[in-house]
């Protein structure tokens, strides 16, 4: 019993805080890809720099801190019109999906990864990336709906309330 009742509030948790399985980094991580791409641009291998490049990318928008993820989202809004490689394309099209989601804008996250799955429809990361946007999307409307309805039901009551002062 203990172990259902824990489960369940799990369940409760994870719907309201929008617990997601897309990993995560901390400041760290960052610091390391920043120090990689610093030595990289010494450098006269043009391959490695942007190696080093999307490494960063893909750490800032899996950071935990705000500022690291609007920077990876424009990092790679920037570099979107230099490729050619579909699968680098695909790639920066599913960090960048990735980048939206973490700061909320679920419809741009949606619009990009389907241009990321237009291009390899069986790509699994985004294939579950899509799901957790619509979960999310979904979340978001039925808490949006509950809290218009104690909103409506709290006017209700007080209308009824002086009503009945009245009466």
């Amino acid at each position: 019993m203990e172990a259902k009742l824990g489960k369940f509030f799990e369940s409760v948790t994870n719907f309201f805080t929008g617990g997601d399985q897309i990993p995560s980094c901390d400041r760290d991580i960052v610091a390391g890809c920043e120090q990689e791409v610093r030595e990289a641009q010494e450098g006269s291998n043009e391959e490695l720099k942007n190696e080093c490049i999307m490494r960063l990318s893909w750490a800032l928008v899996h950071s935990k801190q705000p500022e690291d993820v609007q920077r990876g989202i424009a990092m790679l809004e920037s570099s979107l019109g230099t490729n050619t490689s579909p699968l680098k394309l695909r790639e920066k099209l599913y960090l960048l999906a990735v980048g939206y989601y973490r700061c909320s804008e679920y419809g741009r996250s949606r619009e990009v990864v389907e241009e990321c799955l237009k291009i390899e429809p069986d790509f699994r990361q985004a294939q579950t990336l899509k799901r957790a946007i619509e979960d999310r999307i979904t979340k978001d409307g039925v808490i949006g709906i509950g809290i218009a309805a104690t909103a409506v039901g709290l006017v209700a009551g007080g209308i009824a309330a002086a009503l009945a002062r009245r009466g």
